[in-house]
């Protein structure tokens, strides 16, 4: 199990704890389970939910985009270059996208061959972000 490796941890104490996990996940008033899918562990919303969701977002962005504006959102500023490596290729469109959406903005660097990547206006007033990035809702939530 990768998580035991990383961690320098049984095996068997790793699944116990996300069994156990689990366990507590099912008995919140959630929005959010944790699944196995092929012997690993993911962290998803409820069936049915992911449509609700969409429904609530202001604009038409793919899931891969909204991560991708996520880890922007994250970072504040980020490298292009290091946004397609934490990403990968598919990045680029992303990026595309959401400069046409005007949710980012990109500027070349002073020195070097990449563009720093930053939040534009238009992300603030659509998204309300609560103080130290503890979550991130569209404003008709709020």
């Amino acid at each position: 199990m990768e998580i035991a490796e990383i961690l320098n941890e049984p095996s068997s104490l790793i699944e116990e704890a996300l069994v156990a996990l689990m366990a507590g996940y099912s008995q919140r008033d959630t929005a959010l389970e944790i699944n196995t899918n092929n012997g690993k562990y993911e962290l998803q919303l409820r069936k049915g939910l992911g449509e609700l969701v969409q429904n609530l977002l202001p604009v038409d962005i793919s899931g891969a985009t909204l991560r991708t504006l996520a880890t922007i959102a994250l970072k504040k500023r980020i490298l292009q270059s290091d946004l397609v490596d934490l990403r990968g290729s598919g990045a680029y469109e992303h990026i595309k996208d959401l400069v046409e959406l005007n949710f980012i903005e990109r500027k070349r660097q002073r020195e070097g061959r990449s563009y720093w990547i930053t939040l534009a206006e238009k992300f603030h007033q659509t998204f309300t972000v609560i103080p130290d990035n503890k979550a991130t809702k569209p404003k008709e939530l709020a």
